[in-house]
């Protein structure tokens, strides 16, 4: 069955032919795109769906999250709201709650996040282990992953246990916890960061699991200046995420490479931290995208338009550059060309906006402004 989407005031395609069109309707066929176009010259589909003179863009991409977890953290953000800082040994208490939660435990906690996404319009998600660390239960967090996200990512080197010594969990982090959960994901990500992972040890278990054939991510440059972007762009990450604190070295790095700079605005806030210099960013040339970063400890936020108001009203990004680091960047960091798009032979996923323009994500802030949300092409949040 194909159905035509009409009555579309804004058309953000995000595709480089098509860019934004203005009285424009599209065709689905299937869970594809079939056609866009001036709603003028559309052809004919098997039904119609008018969206009344509203706004319509590719839906969300989330590229970074952590959404299998068990327990709450809400003591932990009241103390830093009254200015304990943030450390990543908060960590700990979500890996006990997450290791004593059943299957089906994490499985509810999974699924109602995600549904809390796509009732936002977020359509593609990213996700990792990291709550385990143990290889059994890092094994089970990346089969439970995969039943219900799109990209699953590998991050048993979150945090070193408590009473672990950092070398040889590093060691096994790289070695046989790599060799178990692999065959479930395809991403392998590492916290460089102080209290958590050196550079030498990050590079362990990164060049591990390049051998394995799994992609590059890396948690770097949060908490300070670290080696966390130059390792990122040496070993030719996917992305690095964070990227709170940068040098001008680490701007040039990734402006002179292929590594997504991946900002996680709603984290920074959370945490008191500066937010990144988006501008500095975009200015040398560097992919920059956005993400929730969505987890109980430094970022319970699974809203995307907040991280894109954040990013126009706070980091000085236009609302083109945001909605592009919130739907085509993310997917090519996620080295996919499906999402993030909508033209013929895209996935369609389809976000209407309760609003004539994508402007007023950030011109409206904080408001509720998901009107309907296609994911491949069934159309499961409507009014």
């Amino acid at each position: 069955m194909s159905t035509l989407i009409t009555g579309i005031a804004e058309l953000r395609t995000q595709d480089d032919d098509l860019a934004t069109l203005h009285g424009a309707a599209l065709v689905v066929d299937g869970d594809r795109v079939a056609w866009v176009g001036s709603a003028a010259r559309a052809p004919a589909a098997d039904s119609r769906v008018d969206v009344g003179g509203r706004a319509v863009l590719p839906g969300w991409v989330d590229s970074h999250t952590h959404l299998l977890f068990a327990g709450d953290r809400t003591a932990e953000f009241a103390a830093r709201m009254a200015g304990q800082p943030y450390t990543a040994g908060g960590i700990a208490t979500t890996v006990a709650a997450t290791r004593a939660a059943t299957d089906d435990e994490l499985r509810a906690n999974l699924r109602r996040h995600v549904a809390e996404a796509l009732a936002q319009g977020t359509t593609c998600l990213e996700t990792k282990t990291g709550y385990g660390l143990t290889v059994d239960d890092e094994v089970r967090l990346a089969r439970l992953a995969a039943e219900q996200v799109d990209e699953v990512t590998y991050l048993g080197a979150h945090l070193v246990p408590p009473g672990a010594d950092p070398d040889t969990y590093a060691a096994l982090a790289a070695g046989d916890m790599l060799a178990a959960v692999a065959p479930h994901v395809r991403w392998a990500d590492v916290f460089c960061e102080t209290g958590a992972f050196d550079e030498s040890q990050s590079r362990t278990v990164l060049t591990a699991a390049a051998a394995r054939g799994l992609g590059l991510r890396v948690h770097g440059n949060q908490l300070g200046r670290g080696p966390g972007v130059r390792l990122a762009v040496e070993l030719g990450a996917a992305s690095v995420d964070h990227c709170t604190h940068l040098a001008p070295a680490d701007v040039d790095a990734l402006a002179g490479s292929t590594t997504v700079a991946t900002l996680l605005p709603a984290c920074d806030l959370s945490t008191r931290q500066p937010l990144p210099d988006a501008r500095a960013l975009l200015d040398a040339g560097a992919a920059v995208a956005l993400a929730t970063n969505c987890n109980p400890g430094s970022s319970y936020t699974s809203s995307m338009a907040f991280c894109v108001a954040t990013a126009v009203l706070q980091m000085r990004m236009t609302v083109d550059e945001a909605i592009t680091a919130a739907t085509k960047t993310p997917a090519r960091s996620l080295g996919r060309q499906d999402v993030g798009h909508l033209a013929p032979g895209a996935r369609a996923d389809i976000h209407v906006l309760d609003a004539p323009s994508a402007t007023h994500l950030a011109y409206r802030p904080g408001v509720p402004l998901t009107h309907s949300v296609w994911r491949r092409g069934t159309r499961l949040v409507s009014p």
